[in-house]
Formats: C-alpha cells, structure tokens, sequence
C-alpha cells in the first residue's frame, strides 16, 4: 500500500523508527503516534519507502 502523500510517507518514516528503537516513541505525534501502534513493521517500511515525486503534500479526508 503506497502513502498517498508526503505528509503520509514521513509519518510513516517516523513511527517505522520507533518501532525499531531507532528513536523514542515518546518523541511521536499525531499519526504517526497512532501509526506505530497500530500498523506491523512491513506495513509501515511500505508506506515509508514510497517514492515522493509527484505526491501531494497533504490529501483532504473525505
């Protein structure tokens, strides 16, 4: 599953080291906070390795 956006992918970056000890978990906010809980390793290493070119910064819930 790509990110959808940048905004999604560096989340995603985020949370995936965490959950690797890279860094704290207590230095996540917002989604990638509820990313690192709720998502697999694998999960999160596809959403961060999802190419940024042509992504929007950031996509409307709806």
């Amino acid at each position: 599953m790509p990110a959808k956006s940048k905004a999604q992918q560096m989340a995603a970056g985020a949370a995936l080291a965490a959950k690797r000890g890279e860094t704290s978990k207590s230095e996540l906010r917002g989604a990638s906070k509820s990313m690192e809980k709720s998502m697999s390793e694998k999960q999160l290493e596809e959403l961060a390795s999802t190419k940024r070119k042509g992504k929007p910064e950031h996509v409307d819930r709806r």
